[in-house]
């Protein structure tokens, strides 16, 4: 059962309790969450019985944006939704009531990437804890002596049908469990707005200046041809052992002998 015509959604429908599976008899609430005036907002319905349907037999007179099930019956499954009398719409949420003893608590409404996320299997014959068996998509995933799993950081790869057994009391009916990415805080990402010219104009700063430094280096390096003047390197002569003998010479002079 879809919704019958195509809208904007831009408000959510929430149940109390937060869950989409109910006993026989129990009591389910549904209310509009939206932005503008709430009296022109409906809970609407697609039931075995009805289709496009608005769910006045349960709602408050005069107020439509809530629906009160005092007394759950299996023709009150079915696909419920908000919906405005300018065409917008809310989520879906499928509701499900059994006459059996077993139902699985999931949150009804999509849960957010990374938290924890808790399913509890429910005997309605017994308020303490049973041993149960948890499935996913007809696959055995684990016991828990308590009747609870916890699924820690949820991921995309958790997305999937869910139900649970319960020794010598039956199985649940699936539910859906759905996983949104989480998207970033509105101050992070202002920041990250602001922060990101600012950091690039200081590496594009500290470019320009380590290029000018690295060219004023340079420049102090590299010495022209045309400034320098070339000679040529005179070995010294050396003096050699004879060459710094002294020489004598005698001078006779004449008439002696």
């Amino acid at each position: 059962m879809e919704i019958t015509s195509v809208c904007a959604v831009i408000a959510t429908l929430t149940v109390l309790p937060n869950r989409s599976q109910f006993f026989l008899y129990e009591s389910v609430s549904l209310s509009c969450g939206q932005q503008g005036n709430s009296s022109d907002w409906r809970v609407k319905r697609n039931t075995s019985t009805t289709t496009n349907g608005d769910c006045l037999a349960f709602s408050d007179k005069g107020n439509y944006s809530d629906c009160f099930i005092e007394d759950a019956y299996p023709m009150d499954a079915g696909v419920y939704w908000c919906e405005s009398g300018a065409g917008a719409c809310s989520n879906t949420i499928n509701i499900s009531v059994t006459a059996g003893s077993v139902i699985l608590e999931s949150p009804v409404l999509p849960v957010t990437e990374g938290d924890d996320v808790t399913l509890r299997c429910r005997n309605i014959t017994s308020s303490s804890n049973l041993t149960a068996d948890f499935y996913k998509d007809d696959v055995f995933i684990r016991s828990s002596s308590t009747g609870n799993m916890t699924i820690h950081s949820v991921s995309e790869a958790d997305e999937g049908l869910y139900r649970c057994n319960i020794s010598a009391a039956g199985q649940s009916t699936g539910s859906w469990l759905r996983v949104r990415a989480r998207h970033p805080d509105p101050l992070q990402s202002s920041l990250v707005c602001i922060l990101l010219p600012v950091v690039g104009f200081c590496l594009l700063l500290v470019s320009v200046m380590l290029h000018f430094l690295w060219r004023r280096h340079k420049g102090k390096a590299d010495v022209s041809y045309t400034d320098v003047t070339i000679t040529q390197n005179v070995q010294p002569q050396r003096i050699t052992d004879v060459d710094a003998a002294p020489t004598f010479y005698s001078t006779v002079k004449p008439g002696s002998t």
